[in-house]
């Protein structure tokens, strides 16, 4: 039997102030003219809760950039969501915050690129740091959680504990420290953004000691970058069975970058209920279970665990979504993962970015 999700991405659009050179939102984004309207958001929001749906997340781009946000976020309140604001901060002034915290905003999630103001407006492709740090200030004053997000790679590792540091002072209830996954525009600038062994270990030391420090003051999560993991992770809980994610135009996805595989076809909530997605599009049962799965995955006594790893990066390493995820070290193809670490350590410090660019 499919349990029930337990929370629904809101990519509510893909506009953005900044231009991450790490955003791993489709290269191919949806334009402002094509997304959901304010009452086809109400009504998901409403069968979400029918469906057992807990927990929102508004995310983008940036989902302050549009203008029914307040109206958003009173209809997730008023079908019992709790929802979390995904947010670079940019267009978020104290008043506005007010009107969403009043609409029953209950979370919100601030990203930061550096600890420091060059470095960080270099790699957001903008000027926003100095303008995160107030509003950092301004969320304290109000009755929400309130999670401080910070982005590392190559570039900004090395002065990881200054970065910790940083965020403490900016007084959050949890702190995410998320290596960048390679997907989008992550993908297209993965060797300037791979970290090295000795980083990556020395990361690993360096959250274990906060942790310490830091219990009972601010929870600190760390999501290690899949290149250097031994196995691969559990992609959001596997393919269908935790989560789902809506993009602007209304298309249900199983993740965020599942629009990547081809062949793929997703069922859109302007025609289909998000019950009957969950349950029965084909989208949603393509990777579900086990049957699917090819050896080593199938007789691998971790399949339940990990469930092959993420289909998306399996099809953007090897061309096939069905592999097992290069990542995983008893897939056939894992060689692939170990000469991009190579690759990407082998032209020096040389950086060249590409970045995220915005839909019309």
């Amino acid at each position: 039997m499919i349990q029930n999700p337990l929370a629904l991405i809101a990519e509510i659009t893909h506009r953005c102030p900044l231009h991450c050179v790490y955003c791993s939102n489709p290269l191919q984004m949806v334009r402002a003219k094509a997304e959901l309207s304010t009452e086809d958001w109400v009504r998901v929001f409403q069968e979400a809760r029918s469906l057992g749906i807990l927990h929102l997340h508004l995310t983008g781009g940036e989902p302050v950039a549009r203008a029914d946000l307040k109206d958003l976020i009173e209809a997730a309140h008023a079908a019992g969501l709790y929802t979390n604001l995904i947010t670079s901060g940019i267009g978020l002034p104290e008043a506005r915050l007010k009107t969403l915290v009043d609409a029953g905003l209950d979370h919100v999630q601030l990203s930061f690129q550096d600890s420091r103001d060059e470095p960080a407006n270099w790699i957001a492709g903008t000027k926003s740091h100095g303008h995160k740090i107030v509003l950092s200030e301004i969320i304290r004053r109000f009755p929400v959680a309130f999670t401080v997000n910070l982005v590392v790679h190559r570039q900004n590792l090395d002065h990881l504990e200054e970065m910790i540091r940083f965020a403490e002072h900016l007084k959050p209830d949890r702190l995410e420290i998320a290596h960048a996954q390679y997907y989008g525009w992550a993908l297209k600038n993965r060797d300037t953004l791979i970290p090295t062994r000795e980083q990556l270990e020395n990361c690993i030391r360096i959250v274990e000691a906060a942790q310490g420090r830091l219990t009972g003051r601010m929870r600190i999560d760390c999501v290690v970058p899949d290149y250097y993991a031994r196995y691969p992770k559990a992609c959001m809980g596997g393919w269908g069975q935790r989560l789902l994610l809506i993009d602007p135009s209304g298309d249900v996805l199983p993740c965020h970058a599942a629009g990547v595989i081809p062949g793929m076809s997703f069922d859109n909530v302007r025609e289909h209920s998000l019950e009957w997605i969950w349950r029965d599009s084909a989208a949603f049962q393509r990777f579900r279970g086990e049957q699917w799965m090819p050896e080593p995955c199938r007789s691998c006594e971790r399949r339940a665990e990990d469930f092959g790893g993420c289909r998306c990066q399996a099809f953007l390493l090897t061309g096939d979504a069905n592999a097992t995820d290069p990542v995983c070290t008893l897939a056939p193809t894992h060689h692939l993962i170990e000469s991009a670490r190579m690759e990407a350590h082998s032209d020096g410090e040389q950086v060249s970015w590409l970045y995220r660019t915005n839909p019309d």
